[in-house]
């Protein structure tokens, strides 16, 4: 059980503030490496993984598309393989049912055999180059010249994988509290009430109910408000970050037989996003999708979910801005897209022809954190920083963790164990 329940003084030697996997995968790692602690994990939700962690496409990326070195290549790779391996341990179900990157035109086959490479680069097991007689073999409704097979994708539920940890983490002796959303980070001015050992807790966190948790050092998971608790704490706002709500459709039960296992573009280096996919989910259901379209609330998962603050804080950031210029057209075509729903059918019809408008019905969205620096650059791996003074040198702000962080998290929350050791000498 997790609640908002606290006592008068409550005191911790590490708050993590978010409950969505990587703050979970987290709290996880660091009680165990250090049981004698005391952890807390605060959620400004009711419920955990509420947000990106559950509103995802639920693939176990393999990490092929990631520049090599990066530590998203890295984390990837390793975090995919642990993923499997607590998932099999743990009795969770999930699906290895591979993936194909298919090329449907003629200039996508040398950024194919590129990607081959790369994946090569980063130790992606299993890749292979395919024609389109074993295209068919392995998705028999898929037409295209040339595909990229990579076995080791699958799927799973990350919001279960999500809740694992947090049983592991309350097992461990870690707290959880929800419904505890974070407005105020400042050092204490005295110690809590009954603590007579000066302020061994020097740090106060508090609520938007004005509860308070006392405690040594704060770790920020916060994804789609990691650039909000930055500057709570008087850190950097930059990388800022901008909400992107991608809209999936889903094939109608009846015609899940067309895709057997994931199905993806060749990526286009000329925009900023992956493109539309086929994904096939732990229930049996298929997503296709998701668009990318500039959300109005941070989390808006609806068209017309609109929150005045989070809009301006977008328009008035000039990154945004130049991202937007340089990809209008894409944008434009993104929107239209999103609005009718036979010119997104006919970008999923270039893979499986036989796919049309009265296969699919409008499905779930997401909402990405997508960080942007100023220029208008999306950042494309993970970002750690703190801060100076009393406060910025007591935290550690995870600020990026893009796609594919789920996949990577165990492999992520290791890195953030050993920046914790590294940075606050626990």
């Amino acid at each position: 059980t997790y609640g908002p329940c606290l006592s008068p003084c409550s005191t911790f030697d590490v708050a993590v503030v978010g409950a969505g996997i990587v703050g979970l995968a987290s709290a996880r790692e660091l009680v165990r490496r250090h049981p004698s602690l005391a952890f807390v994990v605060v959620e400004q939700e009711k419920e955990l993984a509420h947000h990106q962690s559950g509103h995802n496409s639920g693939v176990i990326h393999s990490g092929i598309y990631y520049t090599p070195g990066s530590l998203k290549a890295k984390l990837c790779v390793q975090g995919a393989a642990l993923c499997y391996e607590y998932c099999h341990q743990k009795g969770i179900p999930y699906r290895q049912c591979g993936k194909l990157i298919v090329a449907v035109e003629h200039d996508e086959i040398p950024r194919l055999k590129a990607l081959y490479e790369r994946g090569l680069q980063n130790n992606v097991r299993g890749l292979k180059l395919i024609g389109p007689k074993e295209i068919q073999e392995k998705e028999p409704f898929c037409r295209g010249l040339m595909a990229l097979d990579s076995p080791y994708t699958g799927i799973v539920d990350y919001k279960q994988v999500a809740q694992s940890y947090a049983e592991d983490f309350q097992e461990a002796g870690g707290t959880i509290l929800t419904d505890f959303e974070v407005t105020n980070m400042e050092m204490a001015k005295e110690s809590p009430s009954e603590s007579d050992d000066g302020l061994k807790y020097p740090v106060v966190v508090r609520n938007s109910k004005g509860e308070e948790v006392y405690c040594r050092h704060i770790v920020t998971c916060a994804g789609l408000y990691s650039d909000r608790l930055s500057e709570i704490s008087g850190c950097s706002p930059e990388p800022r970050i901008v909400p992107f709500r991608g809209d999936y459709l889903v094939l109608k039960p009846e015609k899940s037989y067309m895709v057997k296992g994931n199905i993806y573009p060749v990526p286009n280096p000329r925009f900023p996003f992956l493109g539309v996919h086929f994904t096939p989910r732990m229930d049996g259901s298929i997503w296709l999708g998701p668009n990318a379209v500039l959300a109005f609330k941070r989390e808006g998962y609806k068209w017309f979910h609109f929150n005045a603050g989070d809009f301006l804080d977008a328009a008035m950031y000039s990154g945004l801005w130049k991202l937007v210029l340089r990809n209008l057209s894409y944008g434009l075509s993104e929107m239209y897209r999103a609005c009718f729903l036979s010119a997104q059918v006919k970008e999923l019809q270039k893979f499986i022809p036989e796919v049309t408008v009265n296969d699919v019905i409008r499905g779930p969205s997401g909402v990405r954190a997508q960080a942007l620096d100023s220029d208008g650059n999306l950042v494309d791996d993970f970002v750690f920083d703190g801060g100076s003074g009393d406060i910025g040198s007591r935290i550690l702000h995870v600020r990026n963790a893009p796609s594919p962080a789920a996949t990577s998290s165990l492999a992520i929350a290791k890195m953030i164990a050993d920046e914790v050791q590294q940075r606050f000498e626990l």
